[in-house]
């Protein structure tokens, strides 16, 4: 089952913030962590954001939600802060 979004949502997975640089340099812990996701599907309302974008958004105004055993947030596009 694939998650369509409606309007400006956008439908991501979720990803961890790295604890460990390539070079092997541990980061510390910060109070609040960087959200990060990949985008999996948009709304036909979304402008900015491409389907396979890595994204960092806003972490307190997404909805969770499990789907099949995935893990998935929902995020509109005025909370996503920026593209990697």
């Amino acid at each position: 089952m694939k998650l369509k979004p409606l309007q400006d949502r956008i439908v991501a997975v979720k990803e961890e913030a790295m604890t460990q640089t390539k070079s092997g340099i541990l980061l510390g812990e910060a109070k609040e962590k960087p959200a990060y996701a990949v985008v999996e599907s948009i709304g036909p309302d979304v402008k900015t954001v491409k389907v396979g974008d890595k994204i960092v958004y806003k972490n307190y105004s997404t909805t969770d939600i499990k789907v099949e055993d995935a893990d998935y947030i929902i995020v509109k596009e005025e909370d996503v802060l920026a593209t990697l």
